[in-house]
């Protein structure tokens, strides 16, 4: 049972999941496009996909990476149009594909699930609100003290320490906070420096993510003050 569902009824599961698809999906495989036009929702059994958007131009934006759990997708079931989003496999991936006439059914005999649903939508508004905010404020370097305190995890064993792992390529860095690879070296080997990140094997250690906190905390009110 895949968490999003839990509660639904025995007789309601039987009756959707003949009408839903298994699909395994190698790494680097293409799930959804920008601009498709199929309405699905995919829901991660294993594996993990990443979510981005492309320019005209080829310029890439990542938005996230979603692992096992998760799903993407729902935007096209709920409204009909078209796709916004490219989503490519990381890793081997096997996808659960619920049609969009059987996900707006489950739904709607579910209100546990429609909340659920709703609570999950809003949660990915507010972390974009918080990210274009953070494009019209804050310079690359706090930009980036901002994603990897986001895309870390408490490190174990190490009270106050955080850690990136894997430890982020710096072109997907750049792709996050919409600058240049080179850009992100830079300021990387300035954090390693100054004692803010390490590198280690499995991981980017970050030694002290209360210091970043607090240095975009202080540009923030700068820039009120200002």
């Amino acid at each position: 049972m895949i968490p999003f569902f839990g509660g639904l009824s025995a007789e309601h599961i039987s009756r959707f999941e003949g009408r839903c698809q298994r699909k395994k999906v190698t790494e680097g495989s293409l799930i959804l496009d920008f601009n498709d036009e199929s309405s699905a929702v995919f829901f991660i059994i294993n594996g993990s996909v990443r979510i981005l958007v492309r320019t005209p131009a080829g310029k890439e934006m990542i938005l996230g990476d979603c692992s096992a759990g998760d799903f993407f997708g729902e935007l096209a079931a709920i409204d009909g149009a078209l796709r916004s989003a490219n989503v490519t496999a990381l890793t081997t991936t096997e996808l659960l594909i619920i049609p969009a006439a059987v996900f707006r059914e489950i739904l709607a005999a579910s209100p546990d699930i429609a909340l659920r649903l709703m609570g999950r939508l809003a949660s990915r508004i507010r972390l974009l609100n918080e990210r274009l905010f953070e494009r019209q404020v804050l310079d690359v370097r706090h930009r980036l003290y901002s994603e990897l305190v986001r895309m870390a995890t408490p490190r174990k064993g190490k009270p106050g320490e955080m850690i990136v792992s894997p430890p982020p390529f710096q072109h997907d860095l750049a792709a996050r906070i919409g600058c240049r690879r080179e850009q992100v070296n830079r300021e990387l080997n300035r954090m390693k420096e100054e004692g803010l990140a390490a590198s280690e094997r499995g991981g980017l250690v970050l030694p002290d993510p209360a210091e970043l906190r607090r240095r975009i905390e202080a540009l923030l009110a700068a820039a009120d003050a200002a």
